[in-house]
C-alpha cells in the first residue's frame, strides 16, 4: 500500500486516540470509584474542558453555539450516556461488537451529508472490521437485550454522524479551542444525569484521583484532540476505522495486565480488524 508521508503520520497521530480509549475500562475498573459510569464520564470530560475553555478565552459565535451543542452532545454526551446504558444492559462483547458498526455508519453519513460515495473497498472494510471485533470480543453465550442493543447501536450513531458533521462545518478556531468547547458542552449534558441516576462519589482516594488525571488528560482531552485533527487532515471515513483499535488495545491489556484470557479466535479477531483497518485506509487514498 502506498501511503504518502504525511497521510501516514496523520493516520498514526488519529489512531492514538482509539488506542487511549483502549486503555479506558482497565484504567476505570482498577483506579476509579465503582458504580457511578454516567458520572466518570462527565468527570473525565468536563473539568478540563472548563480549564482549557477558561484559559484559552476564546468563545463560540453566532451560529457555532448551536453547532456545538449538536457536536459536544453527539461525540461525548449522547455517545458516552449510550455507551454506558449499553454497558450496564449487555456484556462488554455484544456492547463492543455492536459499537463496531460505527465504520460502516460513517460511511453511510458521509455519502448522504457530504457526497463521498463509497467504494465497494471501504463497504468490505467496514463489514470485515464488524466481524473481527464480533470474533474478538463476542462470548457465543452472551444474552441480548432489546435495550441494550438499541443503546449500542444509538451510540455508534451517535458519534458517527458526530465525526461526519465535524467534517462538513470545518470549526473556525483552532484544534485545542474546539476540543475544549465539546468536552465542556459534553460534560454539561452528562452532570445532571449522573447526578439524578447514579448521585455523587462517595468516597474519593488517591488512586481515584491519578485514575481522573490520566483519563482527563490523556485518554479524553489528548485523545480527542487527536481525533478531531484526525477528521480535520484524513477523511471522515478514513477516521472511523482507526476506532476498532479500542477494542483490540482493550482485550491486549486485559490479557496482560488483568489476567484475561486470550485465544485463537481473538487472535483471529484481532488480524481480521488489523486486515480491515489497512482496506478502510486505502479506499479512502486510492
Amino acid at each position: 500500500m502506498n501511503v504518502p508521508t504525511g497521510r501516514l503520520s496523520n493516520t498514526l497521530l488519529t489512531a492514538l486516540a482509539p488506542i487511549s480509549w483502549g486503555t479506558t475500562y482497565a484504567v476505570a475498573t482498577e483506579f476509579l470509584p465503582p458504580n457511578h459510569p454516567l458520572l466518570v464520564a462527565s468527570m473525565r470530560s468536563l473539568p478540563i474542558g472548563i480549564l482549557l475553555t477558561i484559559g484559552l478565552r476564546k468563545l463560540p459565535k453566532g451560529n457555532w453555539w448551536w453547532r456545538i451543542f449538536i457536536l459536544g452532545g453527539l461525540n461525548i454526551g449522547v455517545f458516552q450516556a449510550l455507551l454506558f446504558i449499553a454497558a450496564y444492559r449487555l456484556p462488554g462483547g455484544v456492547a463492543a461488537t455492536a459499537g463496531a458498526i460505527q465504520p460502516l455508519l460513517v460511511v453511510f453519513f458521509a455519502w448522504q451529508i457530504l457526497s463521498k460515495k463509497p467504494s465497494k473497498l471501504s463497504i468490505i472494510a467496514a463489514i470485515a472490521g464488524f466481524i473481527g471485533v464480533g470474533l474478538l470480543v463476542l462470548d457465543p453465550a452472551a444474552r441480548l437485550d432489546t435495550i441494550g442493543i438499541t443503546a449500542a447501536l444509538a451510540g455508534a450513531g451517535a458519534m458517527g454522524l458526530g465525526t461526519v458533521l465535524v467534517k462538513l462545518w470545518k470549526p473556525p478556531v483552532s484544534l485545542i479551542v474546539f476540543t475544549a468547547w465539546q468536552l465542556t458542552v459534553g460534560g454539561l449534558i452528562l452532570l445532571p444525569i449522573a447526578l439524578i441516576s447514579e448521585g455523587s462519589f462517595t468516597e474519593v482516594t488517591r488512586t481515584n484521583l491519578w485514575g481522573f488525571v490520566y483519563l482527563g488528560l490523556i485518554g479524553t482531552g489528548l485523545a480527542y484532540g487527536l481525533w478531531f485533527r484526525g477528521i480535520n487532515k484524513l477523511s471522515a471515513t478514513a477516521v472511523s476505522y482507526l476506532g476498532l483499535l479500542s477494542p483490540v488495545v482493550a482485550t491486549l491489556i486485559g490479557y496482560v495486565f488483568l489476567q484475561e484470557t486470550f485465544t485463537l479466535v481473538q487472535l483471529i479477531g484481532i488480524a481480521i480488524v488489523l486486515i480491515a483497518i489497512l482496506m478502510g485506509q486505502q479506499s479512502q487514498s486510492s
